[in-house]
């Protein structure tokens, strides 16, 4: 069985250098250009918030809203940790786009047969011994990698023995864990970071997607969960009427 893999993040360290944007657009053959947002040439990036950097990618979530929104299966968790995506399987249906909790993947609008773009976590890199190309690329080791148990373990002995650490750990408890975390010296709200429900979406997502059984709402989670998906149905389709009205009007 393979051993799932992770990136922990260490915010404190990150000194906005970038190389982790350059390293992931080089691996991929996309142009350098520096880019704010995740876009479908920029599957990493780096946010400034006051005087901290925050890197933005795929968490690769133990289990992903957004493979279980796929009605084709372009989308799934290996059991070494990435969740990847299969462009051939592919229908362009976007509920991966809806569903994904931190509004990760991206779509090739302008594109005549256009696909879904999300960070892999160099998924053939890994299976090659080697690291993912962001953190290859860190001059500063703000990011590592290496098996989840050992992130998980490092992040904590992190936390646990320097004040400066926010006790917490994000994308430990986040939909249902993930396998990419972060530690930070200032509380993740106030680094933009997405605030989904603890427990695991798919379930939830197959039903309010029309995916699925129709299943029995129980519970305040379960209502939270379903309310959290209704949100981001709304921002997506309002970022879809916002591009096309930008590629309309150039």
């Amino acid at each position: 069985m393979a051993t799932t893999r992770g990136i922990l993040v260490d915010i404190t360290k990150c000194i906005g250098c970038r190389s982790c944007e350059q390293g992931c657009k080089q691996i991929h053959g996309f142009p350098t250009d520096t880019e704010l947002k995740l876009s479908t040439t920029a599957l990493t990036i780096v946010e400034e918030h006051g005087d901290r950097f925050v890197r933005r990618m795929c968490m690769h979530c133990q289990d992903p809203a957004c493979a279980s929104a796929c009605l084709v299966g372009a989308l799934k968790k290996s059991g070494a940790g990435p969740v990847t995506y299969d462009a051939g399987k592919c229908i362009g249906c976007r509920y991966c786009l809806v569903a994904c909790p931190f509004s990760v993947p991206r779509y090739e609008w302008t594109k005549l047969v256009p696909y879904v773009k999300k960070c892999d976590m160099c998924a053939e890199r890994q299976a090659k011994g080697q690291l993912p190309a962001c953190v290859e690329a860190c001059p500063v080791q703000a990011s590592i990698s290496g098996t989840r148990e050992e992130i998980l373990a490092e992040a904590q002995r992190r936390i646990l023995n320097d004040s400066k650490y926010v006790k917490r750990i994000y994308g430990s408890e986040e939909a249902g864990g993930t396998s990419v975390f972060f530690i930070s010296d200032v509380p993740f709200e106030k680094l933009g970071f997405a605030a989904p429900p603890k427990q695991p979406l798919p379930l939830l997502t197959a039903s309010a997607l029309g995916d699925g059984p129709t299943v029995i709402l129980v519970g305040g989670a379960l209502l939270s969960g379903l309310y959290w998906i209704t949100q981001r149905r709304a921002l997506v389709a309002l970022a879809e009427a916002r591009e096309k009205s930008a590629k309309e009007g150039s």
